[in-house]
């Protein structure tokens, strides 16, 4: 079967002589995704050349040399930039030209009345998935655990219990709430479908126990 494709062809500095070169083998391509991936990082976390030199124990110069391409760029300043950043060297250095790197394929899976997608990869600090909560006889039990939910519905109305309280949800509207507080949440009327993102925290506690 034929790969769809986005239709934009690569530019000839990502190919090779025969055209058909892979741009991930170009080093000179690699250093510029690497040195543009270093100054957007830093500049979207708000840090200046000396905060950054600080962290990483080099000169504001040098960084300023690796960010414009005047400096080549080592292991001795990838190493110590990328843990003053916040970021692995494998994430610097990938440029994730494969759409298989890109693209997700959710599977169903279901569980005590929920199907659910896993809509990212399994490696990051958050998780998101696709639910379809169906209507249930017994109002489930509200369950606490380290973390943080949040989530949008898509279709139907979602109750939210949290403590005490009953919040209804409806589809176009999100919620947002810290896991500490007791919690459970049933489909009102009908099935209902919603997006879910968890941090590493919450993940794992509805894993381990079914959606809440």
């Amino acid at each position: 079967m034929r790969k769809a494709t986005c239709g934009i062809r690569k530019t000839g500095e990502a190919m090779g002589r025969d055209g058909e070169g892979d741009a991930t083998t170009d080093p000179q391509r690699i250093e510029q995704v690497v040195r543009a991936r270093l100054r957007s990082l830093r500049t979207g976390l708000g840090l200046s050349l000396d905060d950054v030199a600080a962290r990483a124990h080099l000169s504001a110069s040098t960084i300023s040399r690796i960010e414009t391409g005047k400096r080549s760029i080592g292991l001795d300043v990838l190493l110590p930039l990328a843990r003053a950043l916040g970021v692995d060297l494998d994430m610097l250095l990938d440029l994730g030209d494969d759409d298989g790197d890109v693209v997700i394929r959710p599977v169903a899976h279901e569980a005590r009345g929920h199907t659910t997608w896993m809509l990212s990869r399994t490696e990051g600090s958050r998780v998101a998935l696709k639910v379809r909560i169906d209507v249930v006889d017994e109002t489930p039990e509200q369950k606490v655990h380290p973390g943080h939910d949040w989530f949008f519905v898509l279709e139907g109305r979602i109750c939210l219990l949290l403590g005490d309280r009953r919040v209804v949800v409806e589809a176009g509207e999100a919620a947002e709430f810290a896991t500490m507080t007791p919690h459970a949440m049933v489909a009102q009327d009908g099935p209902a479908e919603l997006i879910m993102i968890f941090d590493r925290d919450g993940h794992r506690a509805h894993l381990h126990r079914g959606s809440d």
